[in-house]
Parts: C-alpha cells; sequence; structure tokens
C-alpha cells in the first residue's frame, strides 16, 4: 500500500500534468486515512476546481481554511475558485488573505493588480504592482527563504537564508529575513547582531529599524530599543506608526504617562486603531486602572469583532466576567473559516475561561483543549528531549563540580531568584517581597537563560552544556556573574536587592551558584495538580511550551520535582522552598520565613503587599493586588473527568 508521502507526490505528478481526476484521487487516498490533512486538502480543492466541481472545491477549501486558516496558498486557490465562479470581489479579498498569511505569492499580488483596476481601486492595484515588481526584484533564494518561511518550514528557510548569505554577506533583505528566522527559533543574540548590522548598512531602510527595535525589546534591552524608537519618532513626530513603537518603548522602560500621551495622539487620528486601543489596555492593566483597562479592550474589539488579543486580555484579567452578548460574539467568531491563527487562539482560551467562569465545565475544557491543541501543533517541543535535557544537570552538575569551584564567581550578594514553575505563586512570593524597602521587583529576566543558550554551542544534536561547566575556569565564572549584574542594572531602582522571577530558571541552578555563589534561592511550589491545570488553562506570550498538553504539563512538573531534589542534595541549605498552600495558610510565617533566608529585617509592608504600587507584567497581576485568598485553590477539580492523562504523568506527585 502506497504511503502517504508517494500518494502525495502522484497527486501533485498528476495535477501537473492535467490528469485532475487521477490526482484527485489520489489526495482522497490520503484524506480517507487523514481528514485533516493540509496539503491532500489543497490539492482535491485545486483538482475540483479544474473538473469545474466548484461546490466540492468549496469544500474542501472550507475543511483546509480549519486546519490551517493562514494557509497563504489556500486562500490563493480560493481566489482562483471565486474566479471562475465569476465573483470578482470575493477573489480580490481572497488574494489579499493570501498575501497577508505569505507575501511571496506573485499570481495573488498579479490577481489583485488586475482585479483591483478593473473595479476602480487604483490604490489598491499599484501597491499590488510594486509589491509585484518587489519579489521580480528579490534574489530567488530569498524568495523561496520567504515562501519556506511563511508556510511554517522555518529549518528549510534558514538553510537556503544562511547558503545564500555566504556569498552575499552584506544583502540586508538577506540579513533581515535571517534574523526574523532566528527570532522565529529563540535564537536573539543572532538576530540583534545581524539586523544592527543591516542598519549600518542602510539607516534608511524603516523596516529593518523596526525589526530591529522588536529584537532589542525581545532580549529586554529596552533602553536601547527606547533610544532606537525615539530616533524613529524624531524623523516624523506625527507619525502614528511611530507614536505607537515609542509608546510601547516608553511602557518597557516605565515611562507610562508618556505612552498613555503618545497613545492618546494615535487615537485621536485613529479612533478605531485595535491594535492601539490594546495595547493602551494592556499598560493601564501593568498600572493597575483595571476599570479604564477593560473599557479599551472592549472598544478594541467592538472596532475589529475577530480581534482575539482584546477578548482574550479580558479573560487574562482573572477577575473579569464576560456578558453573555460577549460569549455569544466569541462563539460565532470562533465558528468562522477564515479566522487567522492567533485569532483562533486566542478566543478558544478565553471562551474556557468565559464557560468556566458560568460553570458550564465541559464546554470551557474543550475550549482550553482546543486553544492547547493549536499551540502544540505549532511548537517543536518534546517532553522527552525535556527529561533528558534535566538528566543531564543531574548527571553533570555534581557536588565535586561545586566544591572543585567554592569561591569562584562574582561575589555580589544582590541576586534573589524566585524559580520554580509559572502560576505556582512566584508572582505572589516577588510582590510580598518587592513590597520590602531593601528589594526591588524586576520582570522575569532572560540574562541566564541566554548565557546557557550561548554555552550550548552551535552544534546540532550535540549541546556543550552544561558538560562545559567542568572546562570552564574560576575567571570564566567571575565574568559570567559581573556581565549579570551589569546587563541587570536597567531593571533596578535603588535597594541593594533585586529580584530575577525567571522561573526556568530552576534548570540552571547550577550554573547560577557557580557564577553568583552568594545569590539567594526561592522555589516557589505549588500543589501539582492546581499548578498544572493553571498552567494548562494559561496561555503565555512565549517560552512555556509545555502547558500545551496535559501529559506534557505533568512530565515537566515531575521532571522539575526530580531535579529540584538534586539541587538539595548536592547544594543543601542552597534553595529555600516556599509552599503556595503554606502561604495561604500563614501569610506572616512564610514571609518571615523568607526574609530570614535573605537576612532582610521584616517589614510589615510585606504583609499588606496588595497595597504595594509597582508595575506587575505577568498573568498574575490583577490577583496579587487582592489581599490573599484561595479563589485558585482546587480549580482543577470541576474538571477532573477530563484529567486522567495528567493524573498518569504526575504519578506518586499527586
Amino acid at each position: 500500500m502506497a504511503t502517504r508521502e508517494e500518494q502525495l507526490a502522484s497527486a501533485q505528478s498528476a495535477l501537473q500534468a492535467g490528469k485532475f481526476a487521477e490526482g484527485l484521487e489520489c489526495a482522497k487516498g490520503v484524506l480517507a486515512d487523514e481528514p485533516k490533512d493540509g496539503e491532500a486538502l489543497y490539492m482535491a480543492a485545486v483538482a475540483c476546481r479544474y473538473l469545474k466541481h466548484s461546490d466540492a472545491a468549496a469544500d474542501y477549501l472550507q475543511q483546509l481554511h480549519a486546519a490551517m486558516p493562514e494557509y497563504g496558498r489556500a486562500w490563493q486557490e480560493e481566489g482562483h475558485l471565486a474566479l471562475a465562479r465569476g465573483d470578482n470581489a470575493a477573489a480580490l479579498s481572497a488574494f489579499a488573505k493570501a498575501t497577508r498569511f505569505n507575501p511571496a505569492l506573485d499570481a495573488s499580488w498579479r490577481e489583485q493588480a488586475r482585479i483591483a483596476g478593473e473595479l476602480g481601486q487604483p490604490e489598491a492595484a499599484s501597491n499590488a504592482r510594486a509589491q509585484l515588481d518587489r519579489l521580480k526584484n528579490l534574489p530567488r533564494e530569498l524568495l523561496a527563504v520567504t515562501n519556506h518561511l511563511h508556510e511554517g518550514r522555518v529549518l528549510r528557510a534558514e538553510e537556503i537564508c544562511r547558503h545564500y548569505l555566504r556569498s552575499n554577506p552584506q544583502d540586508v533583505e538577506g540579513m533581515r529575513l535571517l534574523a526574523r528566522i532566528g527570532v522565529d527559533l529563540g535564537i536573539l543574540e543572532d538576530a540583534e547582531f545581524l539586523l544592527e548590522s543591516a542598519v549600518t548598512f542602510e539607516p534608511d531602510n524603516i523596516q529593518l529599524r523596526l525589526d530591529y527595535i522588536d529584537a532589542l525589546r525581545r532580549r529586554q534591552k529596552f533602553a536601547r530599543a527606547h533610544e532606537e524608537a525615539a530616533a524613529l519618532h524624531a524623523r516624523d513626530p506625527e507619525s502614528p506608526l511611530f507614536q505607537s513603537r515609542l509608546a510601547i518603548e516608553n511602557m518597557q522602560t516605565g515611562e507610562y504617562d508618556g505612552a498613555f500621551e503618545l497613545f492618546e495622539r494615535v487615537l485621536k487620528k485613529l479612533p478605531g486603531d485595535h491594535a492601539t486601543l490594546t495595547s493602551m489596555g494592556h499598560a493601564l492593566k501593568t498600572m493597575g486602572k483595571q476599570d479604564d483597562a477593560v473599557a479599551h479592550y472592549r472598544k478594541a474589539f467592538a472596532a475589529k469583532p475577530d480581534h482575539g488579543d482584546a477578548f482574550y486580555a479580558l479573560a487574562n484579567l482573572k477577575t473579569y466576567r464576560f456578558s453573555s452578548d460577549e460569549l455569544a460574539a466569541m462563539e460565532a467568531q470562533s465558528k468562522r473559516g477564515d479566522l487567522a491563527f492567533m485569532d483562533r487562539v486566542h478566543i478558544a482560551f478565553a471562551l474556557g475561561k468565559a464557560h468556566e467562569d458560568a460553570g458550564d465545565y465541559e464546554a470551557s475544557f474543550k475550549y482550553y483543549a482546543q486553544g492547547n491543541e493549536l499551540k502544540r501543533a505549532q511548537t517543536r517541543y518534546s517532553a522527552d528531549a525535556m527529561t533528558e535535557e534535566l538528566a543531564r544537570q543531574k548527571e553533570l552538575c555534581t557536588a565535586e563540580l561545586f566544591d572543585k569551584h567554592s569561591g569562584a564567581g562574582d561575589p555580589s550578594p544582590d541576586p534573589i531568584f524566585i524559580l520554580g514553575l509559572p502560576r505556582a505563586g512566584s508572582t505572589l512570593l516577588e510582590q510580598i517581597l518587592a513590597s520590602h524597602s531593601q528589594v526591588d521587583g524586576t520582570l522575569e529576566l532572560p540574562n541566564v537563560l541566554a548565557l546557557a543558550h550561548r554555552l550550548r554551542g552551535r552544534t546540532m544534536g550535540a549541546p556543550r552544556y552544561p558538560e562545559i561547566l567542568h572546562e570552564l575556569s574560576a575567571d570564566d565564572f567571575a565574568k559570567f556573574g559581573a556581565d549579570f549584574m551589569e546587563s541587570t542594572r536597567l531593571h533596578r531602582q535603588d535597594a541593594p536587592f533585586f529580584i530575577d522571577k525567571m522561573p526556568n530558571n530552576f534548570r540552571h541552578i547550577g550554573l547560577i551558584q557557580l557564577m553568583l555563589p552568594n545569590a539567594k534561592i526561592i522555589d516557589a511550589r505549588r500543589d501539582p495538580m492546581d499548578c498544572c491545570f493553571s498552567g494548562f488553562k494559561q496561555l503565555f506570550a512565549e517560552g512555556q511550551e509545555f502547558t500545551y498538553g496535559l501529559n506534557e504539563v505533568g512530565r515537566y512538573y515531575s521532571d522539575y520535582v526530580d531535579l529540584m531534589d538534586h539541587w538539595d542534595s548536592v547544594l543543601p541549605g542552597k534553595v529555600l522552598r516556599v509552599s503556595h498552600e503554606d502561604v495561604l495558610d500563614d501569610l506572616e510565617e512564610q514571609t518571615r520565613r523568607m526574609l530570614d533566608h535573605l537576612e532582610l529585617p521584616f517589614e510589615q509592608a510585606c504583609l499588606d503587599f496588595h497595597k504595594t504600587d509597582r508595575a506587575v507584567r505577568t498573568a498574575s497581576s490583577e490577583q496579587v493586588r487582592q489581599p490573599i485568598n484561595r479563589k485558585g485553590q482546587n480549580a482543577w477539580q470541576p474538571f477532573e473527568k477530563w484529567l486522567d492523562p495528567l493524573k498518569l504523568a504526575l504519578g506518586d506527585l499527586i
């Protein structure tokens, strides 16, 4: 029996030879085993169009849009089908969607230029012709890179792009594309370097500068990103694009008054701009102005009813309750076949929260599962690979290694690492400690993770970290520590101590000990079912791919506990474990435990943490502005009948 790949190859060959009925049968053979196979659905739609089976073609395309809503070629085929049916307006809309999702589709630009001209839309026709000319002038290698990148073949795009840049090392578009690939792969240091170099070659290239600002922000180089955004704004202070970009960078540097002023200027010119309304809402939420934030989020989805980010932002307040009209509006949007991928994801998680609040747990779990399934399909996360990675920390970060380097590293006592799993109560611990006069709260800083990534090296399949820790010298560890202290300085204020709340730092306690031996570490621990299910319900911005499956999050929790037991064994007394449930039972006792561990005097302000006026940027921002409560405890129990994969993964930890 032919394999999927053989059947698809036969279908493609038949279509290229004009044997459309034969191609359709080959595609149907694949769909019989896998009804959501995107390539087979696409080929079946093409075959049916040529066979003039337009209703069947439309049905295949509807299924394809549901499976792959941002597949540009599917929308291009939708345009061709609309033309075959004589509907030029629908064709123009479909071709426009095609180029939004894949700007390398020259046929879609060509048809847009032609149809827009015929429909009396000269500006749209001119823009399409300009984009078509741009593609014609783009080297074929970079055209292929753009196409692969927008169709999800990131590694193939990287391979072609690197090969091209070896012969054309100063091609700024090649550098820009490789930087974008680096961002997609999480290689942010390389992306920043590429864009910084490209900007020096073409300082007037606005897209390059915008991409460079984005890379700097992702690396949390907020001061540099702000400088770049301010320079763009100075070029044209009336540009809404530059105003919005500077407002966003003002938020990152804590200049909220300036951010609000710029957002207001944008909204005067563009009162219904959904992206600006949402960004303004985020800024207001961060500053604790929840009512104003809610108003802006509502205006955002009123202006653009499929704007999932605004719906999810309301759900992510944790304290907001959707009205029946809002619930119906989200349900209607979720049924659309042309809903963009992230709008679909955002709305799925928001519907999960809305139905949970309404007590409809079956519907709630359905939507949480749907959102997680969409995100899981987008990631390359492997639970087996993570288990292996953490096992190597146990194998190589031994008591002998730490004894060998006793006294090495930077002696600064300033850092306080709060780590563990997300949704384990770390934001609450940070808010308690940051209410102390001698402690600054900062962010989930990426510095330790970035150093670990750099130490891994570039050899695929054979990372050098953590083995390399046995090869490094005392001077190396001292430099790592000093670099950490210097690079995190911009996030601090005037207090002698500061918190780094990156949860994933638990994987690298060995590295932290070697480079910052006097740093303090607190492990925020929460009941496994509560913690894991809370993570499953949360849509993270980035970096927590293990939460998008019940088995995956359960295994990660189990591996985390195992590794923390190892750190306790080889670094006894280094880590203070604080149970979220213990904090709920006796806030004062646990606060005093933490302050004793940090060698700080008790202050009443720590118990009044909900009164502390500071920006909080995590998903728990509204919860930590309330007095201690048990609202999140046992929230998994109404969903228990669907949680067997999680229970199985956690095993004896439950």
